[in-house]
């Protein structure tokens, strides 16, 4: 590091309301990113246009049962995480358990921990009344979340279709359950 570098500056902290726009930009630019060389631009405006517009991702964020975090370098997102009541179309999901809906982090910000950080912050919120059933839903061929996750006591239990505009992509269903 030059003598003139200032050390990059990592947080993590709750999103709020006043956070729509942020939380809407990094969601998308993130998603983006990551998958969107895998859908048609058509289905993939649509996706983006309806998951996280600024309606959605605040709808999300007025809501108690949620959570959204961002994890910021230097007061700009880059990453976050959204958690909430499990959603995922399984037949042992039961009511109060959890879910991992979201955890993004751009890759200028990967291999430094803050990812996992990222999540645990995510799990904490979750378990914050005791320890509950959680759920994650993974894209099948992101082996690296499937071996993450793995090592968070996380087991693939199912599968489902993510619908992207007209695109489904085969989804893994991963439980770890509550831990006493």
């Amino acid at each position: 590091m030059n003598a003139d570098a200032q050390p990059e500056n990592f947080s993590i902290r709750r999103a709020a309301p006043a956070d729509t726009a942020a939380l809407a930009e990094i969601s998308a630019r993130s998603f983006v990113e990551t998958f969107g060389d895998s859908y048609p631009p058509e289905d993939l405006t649509r996706f983006l246009a309806e998951t996280y517009s600024h309606a959605a991702i605040g709808a999300l964020l007025a809501d108690p049962r949620y959570a959204a975090w961002l994890l910021e370098r230097d007061g700009v997102a880059v990453g976050h995480a959204l958690a909430g009541p499990c959603g995922l179309p399984h037949a042992d999901v039961a009511p109060g358990d959890g879910e991992l809906k979201r955890l993004y982090v751009l890759r200028e910000a990967q291999n430094g921990g803050w990812g996992g950080r990222l999540f645990q912050t995510a799990l904490d919120w979750l378990e914050r009344d005791g320890p509950r059933t959680l759920w994650i839903g993974v894209w099948s061929e992101n082996y690296g979340a499937q071996r993450f996750y793995g090592r968070h006591g996380f087991e693939k239990v199912g599968h489902y279709e993510f619908v992207v505009g007209d695109t489904r992509d085969h989804e893994f269903i991963l439980c770890r359950n509550a831990r006493g």
